[in-house]
Parts: structure tokens; C-alpha cells; sequence
């Protein structure tokens, strides 16, 4: 996006990248479909230790913007649930029209290419790729974070970035699946299990699908709180969102031969009702237990606390929490205030999405920033 911006406004421009092919995270992005947006973008929706930062990218490249290039190449698409945009047919679609774009702009590409040296002197960035020298006044950071190194992530960006004294807001696998310790190794035997809970961490909630897995807890709902969560702190789960205050004590007047399990299982997957009835340890009949204790039980399944010994790390995280930090760049360019020329967007810098297309959104509106200020 920054490229073609670029390169659209008459810029010459030279697209380095050590992947052989363009785009392999949008490739794999949305299931093989590309979640290329969200219609619910808004600056709130991001962490960051300035909340604020993307509040002008966003602003000035929406995802109406992104929408009218999509339709423009003729990329069929559909809304999925909390308004995610994803293509009818394939993520390709996306990185050819982007490699469309480029070659309109006069873009020169670099693939499996890594740079051997990088300097700077007299207004100029000099780079050297196989053998081969390049300077330009500009220098643009779209390299990423450290999420799936399998896909060839590196801290490029941060390595850059400390060479140049730009300081870096501590890193973290965001966006990822929470492993559980032996204390709670019952709920990892629930693997393919699911239920629609809230998941909640401070003050973040997020109501979506929880899946339990091998290893432990994954689904959106999990994920989005992960980018939240701080390590040996517990996370607050509610079984039965739906569910109306004192729905026990009614249940217990409608059935009072029934037992917790049976009652439980009416609400969610059987499995994952035995697990909690085990945990609970509730024997009998609902008739004959006080009110006091089944609001008891109706508060631990409301906020039922899960205490992760940790996530399954960047392997596995969709994103990078932290990274180049907002205080050392202009939220309308992106360009490093003590570095004229040098710019940093997308996932490298320290701006993280929600789960659903916010993440590409801020890559689409930091890298146009960038793009039309080189």
C-alpha cells in the first residue's frame, strides 16, 4: 500500500522483501479468503500506549476507501458476523490487485532478497542487495513483527528501528491461544469443544466463540482477550451470557428433580456441561439446595475464572502487540520525528487490532500515510 501510493504519485520506488512471492500473510489470512476489513473500524478498537495514535491514518484511508478498490478490481466479497469483510473466492485476489496497483505506479520489486547492509548518510538511506547498491531519501519499515516466523517474520523492523535511537514499546505474541497449567489439564481434555461465552480481562469483554484445545483455550473470544491479558493473572468466562438474573433459582421452581448437569446440558455442549458440574461438584436434586448456593453457582458460571500458565507464543499468534513505539513518530506520516526519511507502518509499529480485519485496515491506512508523504 505505502508502494503504490508512493509510486502512483510519480515516486520511484523499489519493494524489498526476503519472501519469494508477495503477500504470504494475506495469503493465509481469513481461512485461505482474505478478512481484507472491517466496517466497524474506529481508533478504540486498537491498543496502543498512545490510544490515540490511529485515530488520523484511520481517519483519512477507511475501509469504504479500501471497499472502492476491491470493487474497482471487480473482487467479489461478503460480510461475515461483527462486520468483517472477506473475499467470496480467494486472499490472492487481494495481493494481486495490490501487485496490480504497484505495477500502475512504476513500482520495481526485490523478492527473496534480504538486505546485507543499510546506512544512512547526507539525507540519503543506502541499502545493498546481492551485491547491488540503492539509495533514496526515504525508507519505509513495512516488514512486520514477529508473529509466524514460519512465514519468515523477523524483528527487522525493531533492529532498524533501535539502530536509529527510536524507542521500542516491549513486544508480545497478541492474538494467540492460552495454554493451561495440570490444575485445570480436565478442561484441555474438552479439545473440539466450543460455546458462545464472554471473556473478560480488566476492563476488555468480548462475547464470541471459546474453543478448548489440546493445549487449551482458543477461539475468538480467547484471542481477542489475549491481546489484553498480563501473565499469572486469571480470565473471568460466562458460560450463560444469555442467561436472566436468578435463571437457577427459577430453574430449581420449574424442575426440582433436576440435577446441575442435566440443567447445564439444556445450554451448552454436553461435555462442556458434565466438566463444569464435575468442577462444581453439585450432587442431587436443584429442589433441594438453598437459594443462597445456587446464586453461588450462578455467579462461578458467570465468571468463571481460567488462570493460563501462558499462550502458545508467536507460532501461533496472529499478531505483534508492542513494537515501534508512537512517541517517536508523526501519527500523520508515520515518519520518525528525529529521522527525516525514515517511516514505519503497519504491525511493526506499536498499534494492535482487534480480531476481524482491523489489523489489515491499519496496515491499508498507515501505509497510505506513509505513501503519500515520501
Amino acid at each position: 500500500m505505502a508502494a503504490l501510493t508512493a509510486g502512483q504519485r510519480g515516486r520511484r520506488v523499489l519493494l524489498v522483501d526476503h519472501a519469494d512471492e508477495p503477500g504470504k500473510k494475506i495469503l493465509i489470512s481469513g481461512g485461505g479468503r482474505c478478512n481484507f476489513t472491517n466496517i466497524h473500524t474506529a481508533a478504540d478498537r486498537y491498543i496502543s500506549e498512545n490510544r490515540h495514535f490511529a485515530r488520523s491514518a484511520l481517519a483519512r484511508y477507511t475501509p469504504a476507501d479500501f471497499i472502492e478498490l476491491v470493487n474497482r478490481h471487480g473482487i467479489a466479497w461478503h460480510e461475515k458476523t461483527l462486520g468483517q469483510l472477506f473475499c467470496d473466492s480467494s486472499a490472492r485476489q487481494i495481493v494481486d490487485m495490490l501487485m496490480a496497483e504497484c505495477r500502475d505506479g512504476g513500482v520495481r520489486f526485490a523478492f527473496g532478497q534480504a538486505i546485507s547492509a543499510l546506512d544512512h548518510a547526507d539525507g540519503q538511506f543506502c541499502i545493498t542487495l546481492d551485491g547491488q547498491t540503492f539509495r533514496a531519501p526515504a525508507l519505509v519499515l513495512a516488514t512486520g513483527g514477529l508473529s509466524i516466523p514460519k512465514m519468515g517474520a523477523t524483528g527487522f523492523a525493531m533492529e532498524v528501528a533501535r539502530r536509529f535511537g527510536l524507542p521500542i514499546v516491549q513486544t508480545r505474541p497478541a492474538l494467540v491461544p492460552f495454554t493451561l497449567g495440570e490444575d485445570e489439564a480436565l478442561f484441555r481434555s474438552l479439545s473440539g469443544v466450543s460455546a458462545e461465552v464472554v471473556a473478560r480481562w480488566g476492563k476488555a469483554a468480548f462475547r464470541e466463540a471459546a474453543l478448548f484445545t489440546h493445549k487449551g483455550l482458543s477461539g475468538p473470544a480467547m484471542l481477542q482477550i489475549s491481546s489484553y491479558w498480563e501473565h499469572r493473572t486469571p480470565i473471568a468466562v460466562d458460560f450463560l451470557p444469555d442467561e436472566p438474573v436468578d435463571w437457577l433459582i427459577e430453574e430449581k421452581r420449574a424442575r426440582p428433580k433436576a440435577g446441575l448437569r442435566s440443567t447445564l446440558a439444556r445450554r451448552l455442549p454436553e461435555r462442556l456441561a458434565e466438566t463444569l458440574a464435575g468442577r462444581i461438584g453439585l450432587e442431587g436434586e436443584l429442589g433441594a439446595c438453598r437459594d443462597a448456593l445456587l446464586r453461588a453457582m450462578q455467579e462461578q458460571l458467570a465468571r468463571w475464572p481460567f488462570h493460563p500458565n501462558g499462550t502458545e507464543g508467536y507460532a501461533k499468534a496472529e499478531v505483534m502487540a508492542g513494537g515501534i513505539s508512537t512517541k517517536a513518530l508523526s501519527q500523520k506520516t508515520m515518519e520518525a520525528s528525529k529521522v527525516p526519511g525514515l517511516y514505519a507502518i503497519g504491525e511493526a509499529v506499536d498499534v494492535t487490532g482487534w480480531l476481524g480485519g482491523y489489523n489489515f485496515q491499519w496496515a491499508w491506512a498507515s501505509g497510505r500515510a506513509a505513501g503519500e508523504a515520501v
